[in-house]
């Protein structure tokens, strides 16, 4: 994904405490030429592996997992943050967010995601993993499978991908960023 390590260097903003923004082009503003590129590598690295759903967590993850839902004409379905007063069959768990420092609920709705069900999780960033987390323990609780991770980009100086690695879960990041140090931004080639 060249063409995303390009835009990460050249529009990215880095800010103290390892925080790499990307709003001008991926979670706040999108370019969805860009968005369609992402989607389109991640079909092709997870390509083989069988699954029926595409999974997220709002916000930022809804627009990379909707475009791979799109190619690959399976339904998207996605954590929420906030308890709607009109959810049924609720699942639920906890998630520490590392960019805002805090925890949240969050919560999907049992009639979507189903036992049986082959799940391809997809989000903008991997930071700690947390997100990861808290929706694979949803996945636990509906009874469904987790077939795979894709993250538009990943910081390979935090936790969260080795966490994900080591418990066996299958991982395909698209940008990795090895440092943040002196708010320079090092991607892996």
């Amino acid at each position: 994904m060249e063409l995303l390590k390009r835009r990460i260097l050249q529009d990215g903003r880095c800010f103290p405490g390892g925080i790499l923004k990307v709003d001008s082009f991926i979670n706040h503003q999108m370019d969805p030429i860009l968005m369609k590129s992402i989607a389109v590598e991640f079909v092709r690295r997870f390509a083989g592996q069988d699954f029926n759903k595409v999974m997220t967590i709002e916000a930022s993850g809804i627009a990379p997992a909707i475009m791979v839902g799109y190619l690959l004409e399976l339904p998207v379905v996605f954590a929420k943050k906030k308890q709607p007063k009109t959810m049924e069959n609720m699942l639920s768990t906890t998630v520490h967010s590392f960019t805002k420092d805090r925890e949240y609920s969050v919560c999907i709705s049992h009639d979507f995601l189903n036992p049986g069900d082959r799940i391809l999780f997809i989000d903008d960033f991997l930071a700690n993993g947390n997100a990861a987390q808290g929706c694979m323990d949803l996945i636990v609780q509906a009874g469904a499978e987790l077939v795979g991770m894709g993250f538009i980009i990943e910081k390979s100086f935090q936790p969260g991908g080795k966490r994900l690695r080591e418990k066996g879960v299958k991982v395909e990041s698209l940008a990795i960023i090895e440092s943040l140090d002196n708010c320079k931004i090092q991607i892996r080639d």
